[in-house]
């Protein structure tokens, strides 16, 4: 057998943009319909969704043979968070609240085997398929695709720096948290805010690594599609049940 090929990461070298979702329901069942829906990549969210391991195994396993590349966001930038969900057979990562260029290349050496890194040797893992993938430890790499989440005013200032970091395929910006730091706690729509984020995917985009974001809404979308975003979700999972079903409930409430 041999290592899977991840085609979002291929994508974001040739600059093709990648549409996807996010994934907060924690469900296989929910994440294999999404998985044939014609989306790009799907992200299983740890950090702000009910997903412990067994969930996040049973949603990559939902989109084996799926065309949607299956993107996992940890709880945390932490070795052992990320050494876990990569033996789960994850291989694109995208890791929050990064702020600094040292705090990119922890993420990095989590990411490598050593001598290079700090990731732990485990043989037989659902990545290695149970040992079946020859030369896994020597090729898995060459697919791993990793992406940090920027989402504060010092992680702005320090955004070139983390672009530079050898080992980081994209920086995505949340908007959530960083206009709460601005102090916008929700409104991430603030003018201020999205100039900020503006300039940021063009600082990003400057730097030679692909830019990502999550919108809601057509126009939004379209907007940072055209700023030079190379990678962005266009809605929630649960928003979107959220609002099929208030809309088809209010069709037949009096």
């Amino acid at each position: 057998m041999d290592v899977p090929v991840n085609p979002f990461k291929r994508a974001l070298r040739e600059g093709r943009p990648q549409i996807g979702l996010w994934s907060v329901l924690a469900d296989a069942v929910a994440i294999e319909l999404l998985g044939a829906s014609g989306f790009d990549w799907l992200l299983i969210d740890m950090e702000h969704a009910p997903n412990e391991l067994p969930a996040v195994q049973a949603q990559l396993q939902a989109l084996r043979g799926s065309t949607a590349t299956p993107i996992v966001r940890p709880p945390w930038n932490d070795m052992i968070w990320m050494k876990r969900v990569l033996d789960l057979g994850a291989q694109t990562l995208l890791i929050p609240y990064v702020q600094t260029a040292l705090e990119a290349a922890e993420a990095v050496s989590y990411m490598h085997y050593p001598p290079a890194g700090r990731r732990g040797v485990a043989g037989g893992t659902r990545a290695t398929q149970w040992g079946r993938i020859r030369d896994y430890y020597k090729r898995a790499e060459d697919e791993l695709c990793l992406l940090v989440q920027v989402e504060s005013r010092q992680g702005l200032g320090n955004l070139e720096a983390i672009a530079a970091t050898p080992g980081v395929d994209g920086i995505f910006i949340g908007p959530a948290d960083l206009s709460a730091d601005m102090g916008y706690l929700g409104e991430p729509r603030h003018p201020h805010v999205l100039g900020a984020i503006e300039d940021a995917v063009r600082r990003i985009r400057q730097s030679g690594k692909a830019a990502g974001i999550l919108a809601r809404g057509e126009a939004p979308v379209r907007h940072w599609l055209k700023a030079g975003c190379n990678f962005v979700a266009v809605g929630v999972d649960a928003a979107l049940l959220v609002e099929a079903a208030d809309g088809l409930a209010a069709k037949f409430k009096t």
